[in-house]
């Protein structure tokens, strides 16, 4: 249990992702890539909220760090979820810096909302409103709060 006596958030693949970074860390190239497939979604999500179209490069970035920096790390699969996304989070940092402009939302709107679904039109214009709303929602918060929802619901990580 947490402060608060909530329950901590357990991701789906926290197990399987632990496993693949511990093989990572002695040497196994096809455990890190494991490691890449069930962590890179989220974190690209993430970084979309936060640097926009340049998301990839600065999640490109972010992974270089990662797996230089592989051998240093120590905890769980939610454990590397976090590490992963404050590394992403610096270099998202940087990359604004280097261009003096404060982060966009536009492109993480624009992917949640072209998500395909499995739903009937009826229930995709009707989550399509909810999205919009929630995304104006989030976008009217201060941006430590905004970057907080998404690394909750994008990322998947919980607090602190």
């Amino acid at each position: 249990m947490r402060q608060g006596g909530e329950p901590r958030r357990v991701h789906a693949h926290d197990g399987e992702l632990g496993a693949a970074v511990a093989r990572a860390q002695e040497g196994d190239e096809a455990a890190f890539a494991v490691a890449y497939r069930l962590v890179q979604p989220g974190l690209l999500g993430y970084l979309r909220g936060l640097v926009g179209d340049d998301a990839e490069d600065v999640a490109s970035d972010a992974w270089l760090e990662i797996a230089r920096d592989l051998g240093r790390f120590k905890g769980d699969g939610a454990g590397f979820r976090g590490w992963s996304a404050t590394i992403a989070r610096h270099r998202a940092l940087d990359h604004l810096r280097r261009l003096k402009v404060r982060p966009r939302s536009s492109a993480l709107e624009q992917d949640v909302l072209d998500l395909p679904g499995a739903y009937s039109t009826y229930d995709q214009a009707l989550e399509s409103i909810s999205t919009e709303r929630a995304l104006e929602l989030v976008r009217g918060l201060p941006r430590d709060q905004a970057e907080a929802v998404l690394l909750r619901v994008v990322v998947g990580l919980d607090a602190p």
